[in-house]
Order: structure tokens, then C-alpha cells, then sequence
């Protein structure tokens, strides 16, 4: 009986369906019917355009043919932006900084620039900051002093590619016995007729001595670049030491100014990088070595030179577009990537920031790249400098060079170094 009352008001309610001009939903089963038929074709929702557009890459001219191949592979592995055209094209480190900072809406998207440039590149709007899950990516794979490098504040501005901008000693291992001893090595040169070469007039070579003896030359910016205050303290005991170290080195027979293997005419020995190595192993042949830069008596101790180390970085310039914003943070994070950076390695001899890819065999048999990174401990990162500060440090050197402080007491000496270092200060704030 309940059976039949259950029946009788299912039949009631599908007729007030009926009556109301609906229909009751069909029960889902696998073979069910559809309910309605497909829309036609031109009532069909149209699907979404594929994003577009171009996208610039400034990398230096050596390198032009490298990240060609690299962009290429990366789009033929990322077919959601092959609506992206990209161009690959040759415009250096320093003419990148200069061209960005002068119009960076008509500059590159994604471009090389040494870390010197980071804090005026930032505060020309030229530099968007990494996104935090690429910072945190980019923090992991490379060395400190790389991402040290790339950072200002708290903030990571750009992606490392190199640790290899820096200074040492190539060497002719047939003439210097002991590359270890600034003394030695002078010794060795003056006996055998040759010469050591150091660039003593120039604001990136001169702070090995300063740097060694243990003061300090750095400059404080905000957050839009200014620079702000001057860290120094040459006009102390240890910068007189190291200045008077100097002033022994310019009275030696052996010594010539200058920073150049293919400039050189009789070298023995020369401090100089990574990007002369080609043309220290072609002058110096078989008897071709490197080191770092050697020991020398300040203030009657023994004193590991110092200096500046250097890093190239990679830069992605604001985007309105977040499409080819992605594009450009992805393609940047691969291009900086411990694969990318080895293979870069292989191809043009750029010495790799990325952790792993340092760690790679070839990488460590580099007697090149093996001399400047035990160097580089010894040194910091190039920060920011007023552009001031070069032409100052070319001016002590060139005292030094024209034996103006070879007759020089103590007192003289300290005078000159808070000239200097006045001078500095004054160029901040």
C-alpha cells in the first residue's frame, strides 16, 4: 500500500512540472543520455589569444652566439611564450649600465651589468627586484659574496652569473722561484731583466696595499642610490704602511705600471684577470702559472695583499606586461642557472658563481679561476663609488709612480693620506 501512495505522488508532482513548463532532470548514469545538444560552432565560447610580443637581451659581444642557443632551448621548452619574439643582442657591461640609466624604457628587457652599477641602476627604476621565490632559488645556488653582490638593503635586485671579476698573479714560473713574496718576485724579475707590472694609479688595483694593511674604503647609499656617508680610514698607522709599501715597489727597477698582459713588453710577472688568461698562457707558454697576489712587509709584517673582488649580475627591467614579466623572471633564473653558468664556463671561460658548477672538475682545474677564487678571499665585493673617487686614486698613485714621497717622512705621509681621505668623505652626503 505504501508502495502504491510513493507511486501515485511522484506521478502528481512531474504533472505540476509539466503544467509549470519545466522538466524534471534526468537521473546521471553512465548511459544516460545528454540533456541538450552540443552549441554550435559559432556559439561556442572562443578560446583565449596566446599572449605576445618582443623581448631584448643585452650581453656582451662574446657571448651573443651562447645565449642565443640557451633562449632558444629555453623557448622550445616553454611553448605558452612562443608568442615572444626575443632578440639576442651584443652591447657590453658597462655601455648596458650607461644606456639603461640614460633611457631604460627604450633599453633591454633582461641585460648584463657589473655589481657597481646595482645602486645607481635601482635608483634609475632601471632593476625590478627578484621575486621572492627566485631570491630564495638564487640565494641557495650561489656563493654569498655573488648574492652579497647582487643585494642592496635587504632587497635582491639581480641574478649572479659570475664570480670571476678580480685580480692576480700570472707568473713565468721559469724566472719567479717564489710567487708567494712581493720581495721574492722583484728579486727574480731584477735579476733576470724582466719586469713585474702592477696598476698602482688605479682606484680598482691600488686597494690591494690599503685593503692588505687592514683599512677600510667603502661608501654608504640609500635606498634610491645617494651615496650618503664614507666608511675610510687611510690616515691611520696601517695606510701609512701601506703607502710607504707602495713607494717601495715604484723605486724598483722591475716594476711598470700597468694592468695588461697584451700591453706588456717584458713581463715576468703581471697582476691581472680572468679575462686575460688567453693571452698569459699564449705569452708565457709552457712556463704559464697563477697565484694569488703575493705577501708584502708593511709596517715590517708580512701582509697578504687584498683588494676588490667583482661579479657579473643579470638584470630584469620593470614590466607593465605580467605575462612578459614571467617570461622575463623565468628566462633570467635560467640563464643564471648552475647549468646555464657551466656551459657558459665551457664556452667562453666565464669562472661560475653558482655552487655547484664551481665545484665541476673542469672549473677546478682552471689554474686561472683556482688563483683569483683563493684571492677572493682576501678581498670584498666592489661596492658603490662616486665616480670622483677614480680620478683621486689615479692622482695618489701617480704621486707615488713620479717618486714625489720617496724623500716623505711618517708625518708627510699622514698628511697626504687625510688629504685623501677628506677628500673622500666629502664626496658623500
Amino acid at each position: 500500500m505504501k508502495k502504491i501512495l510513493a507511486m501515485l505522488l511522484a506521478l502528481v508532482m512531474v504533472f505540476a512540472l509539466a503544467a509549470c513548463g519545466q522538466s524534471a532532470a534526468p537521473a546521471q548514469s553512465e548511459s544516460a543520455a545528454p540533456v541538450e545538444e552540443a552549441a554550435p560552432a559559432e556559439e561556442a565560447a572562443a578560446p583565449a589569444e596566446a599572449a605576445s610580443g618582443s623581448l631584448k637581451i643585452w650581453v656582451p659581444e662574446a657571448t651573443v652566439d651562447f645565449t642565443k642557443e640557451q633562449v632558444a632551448a629555453f623557448m622550445d621548452a616553454h611553448p605558452e611564450y612562443a608568442g615572444f619574439a626575443v632578440a639576442v643582442e651584443p652591447v657590453g657591461e658597462g655601455d648596458a649600465a650607461s644606456n639603461m640609466l640614460t633611457d631604460a624604457e627604450a633599453g633591454a628587457d633582461i641585460f648584463n651589468f657589473a655589481q657597481d652599477q646595482l645602486a645607481r641602476l635601482v635608483s634609475a627604476g632601471a632593476l625590478i627586484e627578484v621575486s621572492e621565490e627566485n631570491a630564495a632559488i638564487v640565494a641557495a645556488e650561489n656563493d654569498a659574496g655573488s648574492v652579497a653582490a647582487a643585494t642592496m638593503g635587504d632587497t635582491l635586485y639581480a641574478y649572479p652569473l659570475t664570480s670571476d671579476n678580480g685580480y692576480f698573479l700570472y707568473y713565468d714560473k721559469s724566472v719567479v722561484t717564489d710567487p708567494s713574496s712581493l720581495s721574492a718576485i722583484l728579486a727574480d724579475c731584477e735579476a733576470a731583466g724582466k719586469d713585474f707590472y702592477m696598476e698602482i694609479n688605479s682606484g680598482w688595483y691600488q686597494p690591494a696595499f690599503f685593503f692588505g694593511a687592514g683599512c677600510t674604503l667603502t661608501y654608504d647609499t640609500d635606498a634610491e642610490g645617494a651615496f650618503t656617508a664614507c666608511n675610510i680610514d687611510y690616515a691611520s698607522e696601517a695606510g701609512v704602511g701601506a703607502l710607504k709599501a707602495m713607494i717601495e715597489l715604484a723605486k724598483s727597477p722591475a716594476f711598470k705600471n700597468g694592468s695588461s698582459v697584451s700591453n706588456a713588453t717584458n713581463p715576468a710577472a703581471i697582476v691581472d684577470g680572468t679575462w686575460d688568461s688567453g693571452a698569459a698562457k699564449e705569452l708565457f707558454g709552457d712556463n704559464y702559472a697563477c697565484a694569488k697576489l703575493p705577501t708584502v712587509s708593511i709596517n715590517g709584517v708580512d701582509t697578504q695583499l687584498g683588494g676588490f673582488g667583482g661579479f657579473k649580475l643579470l638584470g630584469v627591467k620593470p614590466q607593465t606586461d605580467e605575462t612578459k614579466l614571467a617570461l622575463c623572471d623565468e628566462l633570467a633564473l635560467f640563464l643564471s642557472s648552475g647549468e646555464v653558468q657551466l656551459a657558459r664556463y665551457n664556452a667562453v671561460g666565464w669562472g661560475p658563481s653558482n655552487v655547484t658548477a664551481k665545484a665541476d672538475p673542469a672549473v677546478q682545474a682552471d689554474e686561472a679561476l683556482a688563483a683569483l677564487g683563493e684571492q677572493l678571499t682576501y678581498t670584498i665585493p666592489q661596492g658603490q663609488y662616486p665616480g670622483d673617487y677614480w680620478g683621486l686614486a689615479t692622482a695618489l698613485g701617480d704621486s707615488v709612480i713620479g717618486g714625489e714621497y720617496n724623500s716623505a717622512d711618517d708625518a708627510a705621509l699622514m698628511a697626504a693620506l687625510q688629504q685623501f681621505q677628506d677628500t673622500c668623505i666629502g664626496y658623500a652626503g
